[in-house]
């Protein structure tokens, strides 16, 4: 008699138990069924500030096609950047590297499979005061300004009467900042280098002093389209430089051009990423295709980038 009244009360029991974990489990996938899809949405965008003006154009474009999707955009310093995205606190991020093999683990580890998509080559462009004669620099010479070899105008040319070379760069622990100190092995900058707090400062900074350098994204100069950019392109002036170690006057001086980034004759060359680290179908993925695609990749030509999927023809006009 009490098995036939246990047994009842176990099945009933364990029903209920099923019932729960179905449930359970079907709220859970409601929760986890992503809130946004490839077009429609929202989600965290985090961007260092080297590309700020070229993603501002995207986003425009992608959300006057798509008119539910938006993003909540972050720029900042590319370590601080990678450190949200490495905490899962924005879903996708544009930086002038890829992920470590080491960062990549520890997201796997998390069954996190972040996925990089190449978009654009990227040139870093010095630029010097509107009104300063010295505006070509060999290799070297910028070598060695970097590792504290040259510190004043007077050593790259005698006739500049402008005392010691100033170098403004746009913020500590940026995409320009890594960039430089891994192409030349230094730990850290000469006394004569300072951080300023974004690209426009640096500019501004060039612009009011004439022994100034600026250290800047070709991004933020090179599109005439675009009002800021255009702007600074009057207020300054792009420098040029050799192509290589042990180059002399003899050699070219190249400009941080469409055609020199593509052929890498202008010696300071990037490649950009989008990285995603969504695990499901959602507006990172629709993003990233759309930034890789025809649309996309023809902002980037506009921004004075090199697209990574169309690169531009390169027509030698001879005389």
């Amino acid at each position: 008699m009490k098995r036939n009244t246990i047994r009842p009360f176990i099945i009933v029991l364990f029903s209920t138990a099923l019932c729960g974990i179905v449930l359970l489990s079907c709220g859970q996938r409601n929760t986890n069924k992503s809130l946004d899809t490839p077009t429609s949405g929202k989600i965290k965008v985090g961007i260092d500030d080297s590309y700020k003006l070229m993603m501002e154009a995207q986003f425009d474009l992608f959300t006057n096609f798509y008119k539910n999707a938006s993003f909540d955009t972050i720029y900042d310093a590319e370590t601080n950047i990678v450190n949200l995205f490495l905490k899962d606190s924005i879903q996708t991020m544009v930086i002038g590297k890829q992920l470590s093999k080491k960062q990549i683990d520890d997201l796997r580890a998390n069954l996190i499979v972040p996925t990089t998509t190449l978009i654009a080559h990227d040139a870093v462009a010095f630029i010097v005061n509107k009104n300063n004669k010295t505006n070509k620099f060999l290799y070297d010479q910028i070598r060695d300004i970097f590792l504290g070899k040259i510190k004043s105008w007077n050593q790259i040319d005698p006739r500049s009467g402008l005392g010691n070379i100033k170098m403004v760069f746009d913020k500590n622990g940026s995409a320009n900042v890594r960039y430089f100190m891994e192409k030349f092995n230094i730990k850290e900058f000469p006394s004569t280098f300072s951080a300023s707090t974004s690209n426009n400062q640096v500019i501004n900074a060039v612009e009011k002093d004439k022994g100034t350098i600026g250290i800047i994204s070709v991004n933020w100069i090179s599109d005439p389209q675009d009002s800021i950019s255009h702007n600074f392109l009057q207020r300054t002036q792009v420098a040029g430089i050799t192509a290589f170690e042990g180059s002399t006057d003899a050699d070219t001086y190249y400009k941080p051009f469409q055609a020199y980034i593509l052929d890498q004759s202008y010696p300071f060359v990037r490649d950009v990423y989008f990285i995603n680290r969504q695990t499901y179908n959602g507006l990172g993925i629709g993003l990233a295709s759309f930034i890789a695609g025809e649309k996309g990749q023809t902002v980037i030509l506009r921004s004075g980038m090199v697209p990574a999927s169309a690169p531009i023809r390169v027509i030698e006009l001879k005389k």
